[in-house]
Order: structure tokens, then C-alpha cells, then sequence
């Protein structure tokens, strides 16, 4: 176990690396001079020429990569040129709201998506079943803010349910909290959701057609007791997977839906950063989701290692 559990910690390594490469370049993919884009048409050559010194560009681009990296190892993100805080300052005071929501829309997708999985998988070729799949289809394409604007008419501004937009704090109180975040988190969850109730249909459908669910079958075990005792147990490999993607998309997708319901998060902290060209927090923000992104499958492999033995010997 430790040899496994070290070599999927060794080949982080080399992804961090690559992904640093591909962050840092966006900086210099944008075209024309990134400091007279920030400053605009108006600033003048010394204002530009003053920036381009303070941020480095006047330095070779694997010097310029060097001491970019050896900040982030002591933990200088940068920072911002418009507001001059830090990026670490500014990605934590962002990053609760960002957290909650991904939280809450996950809570969301599961509680919804696992029960209708496993009973469209029970009842194969019903009405149910043709009931999820044209669920789980809508929920595919239709798009997060296309969503939330509809749920925003129906349950803020017509029937008064829910605050049209805003965030309020935990400190604020749990039910103005959970209030506030509901139906951002409902528009965010619902297309993990959707592929989390495909892929649980799919695998507990393989499962259920196996020997031994037959063979229990025919001893007369309950089917609640096959579904949630025996079935549900061999699908986790794939709901590991599933849901731990679904945790990177809700952090990453979370910028149209925080815009929309007016989300203080790092997807509206991103938005309004590229609004701004504001470079240093977009680069630092885009850092952030990317090792957590890592790490997250990094925990999905050891996990399959706890989960089925069979994948140690890999």
C-alpha cells in the first residue's frame, strides 16, 4: 500500500509542473503588451514601461518563470494591479461562498442522483426508468445560467420562496445562509447530477446482471437489500470517480452561476478579474482550481486502492 500510495504521490509531480507551464503562458498568449492592456489606450510609455518593470516583463521568459515560481513556493501569488491587495488576500476572502456552494450543489446532486440511478437500474425499460433518462438528458444540456434564470423567475420573483440574489454569510445565520445558496446551488448541481444518475443507472445495471445478485436473488434476499447492501457496494469505483469530478466542476463552473445570483465567490472574483485584466489574480485563481484539480484525482486513485484492492498492483 505505501509503494502505491507513493508512486501516485510521485506522478503529481510532473502534472503540477506541466500545468504551471501552461498558466504562466497565458499571461504572454494575450495579444499585444499585457501592461498597456491593463493600463489602457490612455496611460503613457513611462506608466506602461513602470508596469512592465514591476511585474517583470522586462526580463527573459524562463527568468520571468523562475522567480514566478519561487514566489508561489513562499507563497507570494502576486498581486493586484488595480486594487494592489495580494492575490492570496483576495482568493480568501472569495473562496467561502465559492466552498458552500460547491458544498451545497453537491449535497444536491447526490441525495438526487444515486436514489434515481439505482431505481431506474430496478426497473429497466419502465416509465421510471425513460422518466430519469429524460431527466438526466436535460440536465446534460441545458446550460447552468439558462437554469438558474428560470428558477430565479419561478421560485424568487414569482412565487417569493427564495432571494432573487445576494449571499449571506454562516455567521448571518444557517437558514438565511442555506437560503440564499439554493437555488444558485440547485442550477450549479443539476448537470453533475445528471451524470452521476447516468453513470449510476449504467453500473448498477452491470452489477445487477452479475452471478451473484442472481444467486441472491434466487434466495430470496429483498431487493432493497441487493440494491443498497450488495449492488450499490460494487459501484462505488465509479460513483468515486463521478463525484470527485463533480467537486472540479462545481468549483470551476461556479463563475457564470455566481454572477448570475450576485455570489461574492472566486468564479465572480475570476469574471470580474478578466473584466479588469487584472492578470496576477486571474493567474493565481486559475493555479488554485488546477492543483486542487490534481489533487482531487490524485485522492480518486488511492481511493480506488481502498476501495478495490486489484488496483495496488497497477
Amino acid at each position: 500500500m505505501k509503494k502505491f500510495l507513493a508512486k501516485r504521490v510521485l506522478s503529481v509531480i510532473p502534472v503540477l509542473f506541466v500545468v504551471s507551464i501552461i498558466i504562466f503562458s497565458l499571461v504572454h498568449l494575450v495579444p499585444g503588451d499585457p501592461a498597456s492592456a491593463m493600463l489602457g489606450d490612455m496611460a503613457t510609455e513611462a506608466d506602461v514601461a513602470a508596469l512592465r518593470t514591476r511585474m517583470g516583463l522586462d526580463r527573459s521568459l524562463p527568468e520571468q518563470y523562475v522567480v514566478w515560481i519561487a514566489n508561489i513556493f513562499r507563497g507570494d501569488l502576486g498581486s493586484s494591479v488595480v486594487s494592489n491587495e495580494t492575490a492570496a488576500t483576495m482568493i480568501i476572502s472569495h473562496i467561502q461562498p465559492t466552498v458552500s456552494l460547491a458544498l451545497y450543489s453537491l449535497i444536491i446532486a447526490a441525495v438526487m442522483a444515486v436514489p434515481l440511478g439505482m431505481i431506474a437500474a430496478r426497473y429497466k425499460s419502465s416509465a421510471v426508468d425513460h422518466g430519469v433518462t429524460v431527466l438526466s438528458l436535460a440536465g446534460i444540456s441545458l446550460p447552468s445560467f439558462l437554469l438558474g434564470l428560470f428558477l430565479m423567475l419561478v421560485f424568487a420573483v414569482k412565487l417569493r420562496w427564495f432571494p432573487v440574489s445576494g449571499f449571506k454569510e454562516l455567521k448571518d445565520g444557517f437558514i438565511p445562509h442555506i437560503r440564499s445558496l439554493t437555488l444558485p446551488a440547485v442550477a450549479l448541481g443539476f448537470m453533475n447530477a445528471a451524470l452521476m444518475m447516468r453513470m449510476t443507472r449504467a453500473s448498477m445495471l452491470e452489477v445487477l446482471n452479475s452471478d451473484y445478485i442472481k444467486m441472491a436473488k434466487a434466495k430470496g434476499v429483498r431487493d432493497f437489500v441487493i440494491l443498497a447492501k450488495h449492488a450499490l457496494k460494487n459501484t462505488l469505483v465509479t460513483l468515486i470517480t463521478v463525484f470527485g469530478q463533480s467537486i472540479v466542476a462545481a468549483l470551476s463552473g461556479a463563475a457564470v452561476v455566481e454572477s448570475l445570483f450576485a455570489v461574492p465567490g472566486l468564479g465572480q472574483l475570476m469574471v470580474n478579474s478578466i473584466g479588469r485584466r487584472d492578470y496576477y489574480v486571474i493567474q493565481a485563481i486559475v493555479l488554485l482550481i488546477a492543483i486542487f484539480n490534481v489533487l482531487i484525482n490524485m485522492l480518486i486513485d488511492i481511493l480506488y486502492g481502498v476501495v478495490d484492492p486489484r488496483v495496488r498492483v497497477n
